[in-house]
C-alpha cells in the first residue's frame, strides 16, 4: 500500500489553485478527503491544539482516512519534549482512540547533528514514547546521519527514518530511501536552492518535474521489500505545487502498477 498527501491542507494559496473559488477554510479538509486518504498535519509544531480540533478533523473525514502529526518545536528545536509530550498526546488521544493516527513525525533542523548528545536525546525521545504504542518517526535534514551504524541504531531504539528529497546543498541528507521499521516514510520538500537559506519564506516554493519523480519510484519499488505501507507528503506548499505533485506522483505510481 501507498499512501500519497499532503503537509498540511490549509493553505490560503491553494483556493483557485486546488480548492474551487469561494471554498470556506472549514471546507477545506472535507474537499481534500475526496482526492487524498491522508494528510501530515504540520499546524502542531507551531502550537498544540484542544483535542477537539482532531474530533472535528475526524467528523470530516471517512474512516480510511489517516493522520500524521507533526511533532511541536519544543521537542525538536528546543529539545524540551518533557514540556509538551503529555500536551501533544492529549492533543491526538481521538485520532489515536479511532485507529486513524498513523504516527508522530519529529523533523529535527540541520543544525541537529550526528552527534553523542544527540544520540543520547533520540535515546531518551524513544524511551519517552514506547509505550504509546504510536510509530515515531524521525526526520534528519543533516547529512550526518547518513550512515549505516545510524540506521542501525535508529532501528534499535524503535524510532522510524524519514526519507527526504530536498536540496544538495551545504551537507543536507541525501535523497536515500531507507526505511527502520515496517513503514516506509518520505517526504517532498522541493529543491529550492536558491532560497533555501534565509528567511525569504521561499524555501518551499518549487515545482518537481516528472523526470525529478520518476527516480523516487524505483527508490519506492526497493522499499516495499522491507515494508508493508509507504506514506509520501510533499511539503513544497507554495502556490499549490504540494497537491499539484501529489496528483502527479499518483498519477506515475498508477501507471506502474501500486495500489495507492
Amino acid at each position: 500500500m501507498i499512501s500519497i498527501g499532503t503537509s498540511g491542507f490549509s493553505f490560503k494559496d491553494w483556493k483557485g489553485v486546488f480548492y474551487p473559488d469561494g471554498t470556506k477554510p472549514g471546507d477545506y479538509l472535507s474537499y481534500y478527503k475526496d482526492h487524498f486518504d491522508t494528510v501530515e498535519i504540520n499546524s502542531t509544531y507551531y502550537g498544540i491544539p484542544k483535542a477537539g480540533v482532531f474530533e472535528n478533523m475526524l467528523e470530516k473525514t471517512p474512516g480510511n482516512f489517516e493522520f500524521m502529526v507533526k511533532v511541536n518545536k519544543a521537542t525538536t528545536h528546543e529539545y524540551s519534549d518533557s514540556d509538551v509530550a503529555d500536551e501533544l498526546n492529549e492533543s491526538v488521544r481521538p485520532l489515536k482512540e479511532a485507529g486513524r493516527l498513523s504516527g508522530l513525525l519529529a523533523q529535527f533542523p540541520w543544525g541537529f547533528k550526528n552527534d553523542q548528545k544527540n544520540r543520547r536525546y533520540l535515546s531518551e525521545l524513544s524511551g519517552k514514547h514506547a509505550e504509546s504504542g504510536t510509530p515515531y518517526f524521525v526526520e534528519f535534514r543533516h547529512d550526518s546521519w547518513n550512515r549505516d551504524e545510524v540506521y542501525d541504531y535508529i532501528g534499535r531504539l524503535g524510532l522510524r527514518f524519514v526519507s527526504v528529497d530536498e536540496p544538495q546543498i551545504g551537507g543536507m541528507m541525501p535523497p536515500v530511501a531507507c526505511a527502520t521499521g515496517d513503514v516506509g516514510y518520505i517526504r517532498f520538500h522541493g529543491r529550492n536552492e536558491q532560497t533555501w537559506w534565509g528567511k525569504s519564506g521561499d524555501r518551499y516554493d518549487y515545482d518537481y518535474t516528472e523526470e525529478e519523480l520518476e527516480p523516487w519510484i524505483d527508490k519506492i519499488e526497493q522499499l516495499e521489500k522491507t515494508v508493508w505501507k509507504i506514506y509520501a507528503f510533499f511539503n513544497n506548499c507554495h502556490k499549490g505545487y504540494a497537491v499539484k505533485n501529489a496528483l502527479q506522483f499518483k498519477k506515475m505510481l498508477e501507471k506502474r502498477g501500486k495500489k495507492i
